[in-house]
């Protein structure tokens, strides 16, 4: 495990309870995940985020997923969180998170809307669903997209493909299912992040 390189990975804790975000988020921190989400469609998101940013919000990134409002941005910004990420595009979203200083990763999945989120001031792209558009579709786009604008795959990525999508143009991942589902044990998390790290770090060596 390592604590010395953060890595392009955001963890994806959907469904995650309270009473243990604040060592989950330790477990991922310990194995070189840094960058978190809870989407709000979890159990009371906003106390695990406010948790996580208390406790660790020195050596992480922390903020929600599955944003959809302007007034959602704003509760997860007085929660403490730090990162705005969207399934989808919404100009408004994107430009309040910005206004309020976060992080904002809308999803894209087409050219049009990828274009749109930059223009609307996206720090960077969620690629969604991933597992749709393929290396393939990444590397088409990759290919018209500005290149300081990072896109992030999110479904249908993972350890098994990582070098695949990072030839295609990926700069990072979400991680979901692969990392987290209700019911995990925090040990069986840091099995899981320890191996997704380890990936990661052989697909990019």
């Amino acid at each position: 495990m390592t604590t010395q390189t953060s890595r392009p990975l955001i963890a994806i804790l959907r469904g995650i309870d309270p009473s243990q975000a604040v060592e989950a988020c330790a477990a991922l921190i310990e194995a070189g995940i840094t960058v978190i989400e809870v989407p709000l469609n979890s159990p009371d998101p906003l106390r695990s985020i406010a948790a996580m940013v208390e406790a660790h919000g020195n050596r992480a990134k922390i903020g929600a997923g599955t944003v959809l409002t302007v007034p959602e941005v704003e509760q997860v910004a007085e929660a403490g969180g730090t990162l705005i990420v969207s399934p989808n595009m919404d100009a408004e979203v994107i430009a309040r998170t910005r206004a309020l200083g976060l992080e904002s990763w809308p999803g894209v999945f087409t050219p049009t809307e990828a274009f749109a989120a930059i223009a609307a001031g996206a720090t960077g792209l969620k690629l969604f669903p991933g597992s749709m558009a393929g290396p393939g579709g990444l590397k088409a786009m990759r290919a018209v997209l500005p290149p300081e604008v990072p896109v992030y795959a999110v479904g249908g990525a993972g350890p098994k493909n990582f070098a695949e999508w990072i030839a295609a143009g990926a700069a990072g991942f979400g991680l979901g299912t692969a990392l987290y589902t209700p019911g995990l044990s925090t040990g069986q998390i840091a099995t899981r992040a320890s191996a997704i790290v380890a990936a990661y770090d052989a697909a990019v060596a």
